[in-house]
């Protein structure tokens, strides 16, 4: 197992900056995904890890070393494709095993000299792999008998059996269907914590991110935006952006005045009201814009509240509902448990508890803390 640090790397493609000072450290042994929508840079940051990608500037670490122009081969890393990139006429076993014919391994310690793996010692970790991946009765089968959950788990067998110091992911599970994804994001998880090897795993799927990861960094437009785990991406987002690219629905967002007339501040949406966090540090002003925020599940219509949403849909989910109106001129949406009573065309009144209260600078987007 090994960290991985970014020290301020940067990616140009001619005239096209994909990734921009990237700094981050992967800590050893950590689930790290790298999330952000399409163009992002996180793919680019995955291949510059594997080799696959030369750096423009800045230095990539794993471990100690300095891997900038070390060749591919030489990382110790195994990377897993959105293709799974499966030798078509090798039965699964031979899949697995192949990285262990054509590299050294430290089989006798990491002190001792990289030499070629037995027949044994490749049958032992290709059975281990097998079984941790639940392939044991897939080995003489190849690739075209599988489905496709199952040639997932054979490239991730192919990766766990060299025991690199690190697995690299790039969106391995965005060709299944949901319910293979939602398991094979449960086996991946079980995966790591049995033999605890540093994880980088690429993907736009939120979910994905939210249930898998001990840390999420997420990433526009090759620029870092925030760092951290999953509650706290989703509970203090450090800007506009993560806040509105974090939740489904996202967070409700509106163009809202600070106002300090009865002696407590507040922010006016129109004729609504809603209430600051509070323990604010940074002053506020009267007349300042703000940006306020407050997630769907946040806003209670159990009591009548300051804040006045003009329904226009109601969408049922079976364990939940989501109502769709307005506050102002700007479009919010309500989150409730079971079935809404509320019909298209009413005027609702929501609440909401200063603590889960979002401001945001509108000219730097920044969390205002």
């Amino acid at each position: 197992m090994a960290s991985v640090t970014f020290e301020s790397v940067t990616k140009r493609f001619d005239d096209v900056v994909a990734v921009d000072a990237l700094d981050l450290a992967v800590d050893d042994g950590e689930f790290m995904v790298l999330l952000g929508p399409s163009g992002c840079g996180k793919t680019t940051a995955l291949r510059m890890i594997a080799g696959l990608e030369d750096i423009t500037d800045g230095k990539l670490l794993i471990g100690d070393q300095v891997v900038n122009d070390v060749d591919p081969a030489r990382r110790d890393v195994s990377m897993v494709f959105q293709s799974y990139a499966l030798y078509p006429h090798m039965t699964v076993q031979r899949n697995i095993e192949s990285p262990l014919l054509v590299r050294r391994y430290h089989a006798d310690g990491p002190d001792r000299p990289a030499r070629k793996l037995t027949r044994s010692e490749r049958d032992e970790r290709v059975n281990e792999a097998a079984r941790v991946l639940g392939l044991e009765g897939f080995l003489k089968r190849k690739p075209a008998a599988l489905s496709g959950g199952q040639r997932q788990r054979v490239a991730l067998a192919r990766a766990f059996v060299g025991r690199p110091q690190a697995f690299l992911m790039d969106e391995p599970l965005s060709n299944l269907d949901a319910k293979l994804r939602a398991q094979t994001r449960l086996e991946l998880v079980d995966l790591h914590r049995r033999v605890e090897t540093t994880v980088v795993y690429v993907t736009h799927d939120q979910v994905e991110a939210m249930t898998m990861a001990q840390r999420i960094a997420i990433l526009s437009a090759g620029r870092l935006q925030q760092v951290g785990t999953p509650q706290e991406v989703y509970g203090a987002p450090a800007n506009l952006f993560v806040a509105q690219f974090i939740g489904t629905p996202p967070m409700n967002t509106l163009a809202g005045t600070v106002t300090t007339s009865d002696g407590s501040a507040a922010v006016e949406v129109g004729e609504s009201r809603f209430p600051v966090p509070p323990d604010l540090k940074t002053p506020l002003e009267e007349g300042q814009p703000v940006i306020v925020g407050a997630r769907p599940e946040h806003l209670d219509v159990s009591a009548g509240g300051s804040i006045a949403h003009q329904v226009r849909a109601v969408e049922w989910l079976g364990h939940e509902c989501l109502v769709f109106g307005a506050v102002g001129p700007s479009p919010v949406v309500v989150r409730q448990v079971g079935m809404s009573p509320h019909e298209a065309g009413g005027t609702i009144r929501l609440a909401v508890d200063p603590a889960n209260v979002h401001l945001f600078d509108p000219g730097t987007t920044e969390r205002i803390t």
